[in-house]
């Protein structure tokens, strides 16, 4: 329940549309299995979470002669398999073309390492982190340094370093005590610098900005933030607009203009029923036309182009049910040559048709959900991922010239021969007609006719994702994974208030905690009772974050539907949620306010 994972529902944000090569991979976190789950902390949450569902929840709970986990069980796949970490992740190609990075454990901890992109076997690390590991990187368009963000003991007091692969040496970008450094752009046409921001002067404040030079650390201040929530700046680091909520919990755009005593002057206002689904993110190559993310007058987030100075709006892209999730930008001209939409499944639109064979062919190559991670500047290599919700991740590099890809390496080898769950996407009514997207697994062998229905009714597992500003979708999921092994069928549900499925739904979700929220979970679980997936005697909920909250709420709301709970940090009370935020809140209270409600 932190601000990050607020503004994460909107994945076309900031660093997402600029155009560059590198952009694209911030946004990939999650792709290549490495999200929270890989943490040592969250490991042994959701461990201990299995360990209370299975001892206290169903072995305690009358389980009859008629009930079954699961006939021809696979045998047990350890938790380690599903919660370790993976072996590789994050390929990303230099922007020259010449080298390839990724993630892999040294000694058992996640570092970064490097080799020549034709011979990933020379690669060797480059950082030698033997405690927390190493997970979020980029390339530096000099092609000789490597950016990577860490906090210290999952303090979330991030510092930007900067790898110098010609001496080996790495560089604290921001070596302040007591900041969250946050990188804010990164651009070819200024090699030897980045942009960061950096809370020092105030940590309630959203940060200033600073270009940062790679090899002599060197900090000159961009533009000091007076209490604004971010900033929209260029390829040349210029700030072009900035960004703050307004009281009700809209959101207000504003155009630097140095004649007005607070130096800036309204621009374009978003009411609170559109703000979480619109937004300006970036610029074309001219530095004339803003991308715009809009739900003005419609229900889901199209992507439109709008001319700064004239006001002119030209529509790229929309879908009818899902907001946008995702853009594919040339690395150089900046232009939108794809999206992608995603209401049970990710859906490409093709904007660009000197892509498109592209895309097509690379739809062939493996059977998942395709995206790409990365580009040379030439745009003569990329690297692509694909996920599966069986398997593990599969990326490759792809040569555009030659129409040829050339595996790279899967994220996890031995998770290729298990006997790892299928999951189905479901769309279940709520009791007032909203359309829930939700995600089944069951284990293995108890669907033996593949109609996404088990033989027998199983016990249920029903997990809540956090945020509440977020949704879950299709994919490998590792406690999708765990509990299916353990006998278990697993439900997760996009509730009102989830994101990505358009504006009507995420405000049907305002000041709903436990009330409309949580009968959207209970009716989903009602939908599993009704199609013999779930055991009604045998459920149980349990979540992170706001699936804390509604795991609690469930033992305390409806106690008769679920025989147990597991609240992995979920608060459980709105009025200690509401009345003791973080500092870095500060300009995001309006919107708890608003989407959450005074208490």
């Amino acid at each position: 329940m932190h601000q990050g994972s607020c503004k994460q529902n909107r994945l076309f944000r900031l660093s997402k549309l600029k155009a560059d090569s590198q952009s694209i991979s911030y946004g990939t976190l999650v792709l290549d299995s490495l999200s929270k789950s890989n943490t040592h902390l969250f490991r042994l949450m959701i461990l201990r979470s299995f360990l209370i569902i299975c001892v206290f929840c169903f072995s305690n709970s009358n389980l009859t002669s008629d009930t079954v986990f699961a006939e021809e069980t696979p045998s047990l796949i350890s938790r380690n398999v599903f919660f370790g970490n993976p072996q590789k992740a994050r390929a990303r190609i230099s922007p020259d073309g010449k080298q390839l990075a990724f993630v892999a454990p040294v000694d058992g901890v996640l570092n970064v390492w490097v080799g020549p992109a034709d011979d990933i076997s020379a690669a060797r690390p480059v950082t030698r982190d033997n405690h927390r590991g190493i997970i979020m990187f980029f390339w530096a368009y000099t092609n000789e340094h490597i950016i990577y963000t860490q906090d210290k003991d999952g303090d979330e007091d991030y510092h930007a370093y900067c790898i110098d692969l010609g001496t080996d040496t790495i560089k604290d970008l921001t070596p302040i005590d007591d900041i969250r450094a946050r990188i804010e752009g990164v651009s070819e046409r200024l090699p030897e610098e980045i942009l960061v921001g950096i809370n020092d002067r105030d940590p309630g404040y959203f940060h200033d900005l600073y270009r940062v030079h790679l090899r002599t650390g060197e900090r000159t201040l961009v533009q000091h933030n007076p209490g604004l929530a971010g900033f929209v700046t260029d390829d040349d680091y210029q700030v072009r607009l900035a960004m703050t909520f307004t009281a009700d919990g809209g959101q207000l755009y504003l155009l630097p203009d140095q004649k007005q005593e607070s130096g800036w002057k309204e621009y374009l206002k978003f009411d609170p029923v559109d703000a979480m689904t619109s937004g300006l993110s970036g610029f074309d190559k001219s530095g004339e036309w803003v991308f715009l993310l809009d739900s003005r007058n419609r229900n889901t987030a199209a992507l439109k182009r709008l001319h700064l100075a004239s006001g002119r709006e030209v529509l790229l892209a929309h879908h009818d049910k899902a907001d946008l999730s995702g853009a594919v930008s040339h690395p150089t001209e900046k232009h939108i040559q794809a999206v992608t939409f995603t209401y049970a499944r990710r859906e490409w639109q093709i904007l660009d048709n000197s892509i498109a064979e592209d895309i097509a062919f690379l739809k062939t190559v493996v059977d998942g959900e395709l995206q790409i991670t990365s580009r040379t500047l030439d745009d003569r290599l990329w690297t692509v991922a694909y996920i599966l919700d069986d398997g593990p991740l599969h990326f490759y590099l792809y040569d555009r010239t030659a129409k040829k890809t050339r595996f790279l390496f899967t994220s996890r080898d031995d998770l290729a021969d298990l006997p790892l769950a299928k999951m189905h996407d479901e769309i279940i009514s709520a009791r007032d007609g909203l359309e829930l997207v939700s995600y089944l697994s069951l284990p293995v062998n108890t669907d033996r006719n593949g109609d996404a229905r088990p033989d027998t009714p199983l016990p249920l597992v029903l997990l809540v994702h956090g945020g509440p500003w977020s949704r879950d979708s299709w994919g490998y999921d590792s406690q999708h994974q765990l509990l299916a092994n353990r006998g278990y069928a697993v439900l997760s549900v996009n509730f009102r208030g989830s994101t990505g499925l358009g504006k009507d739904f995420i405000n049907a979700g305002n000041r709903e905690w436990g009330a409309r929220m949580h009968d959207d979970l209970i009716d989903a679980v009602q939908w599993a009772i009704v199609e013999q997936i779930a055991d009604p005697k045998h459920i149980a909920v349990m979540g992170g974050s706001y699936g804390g909250y509604a795991a609690l709420a469930g033992l305390t709301f409806t106690p008769n539907v679920f025989a147990c709970a597991v609240d992995i940090v979920g608060p459980s009370s709105l009025i200690t949620l509401l009345e003791n935020p973080p500092p870095y809140w500060r300009s995001f209270r309006p919107v708890m306010k608003q989407r959450v409600g005074d208490h």
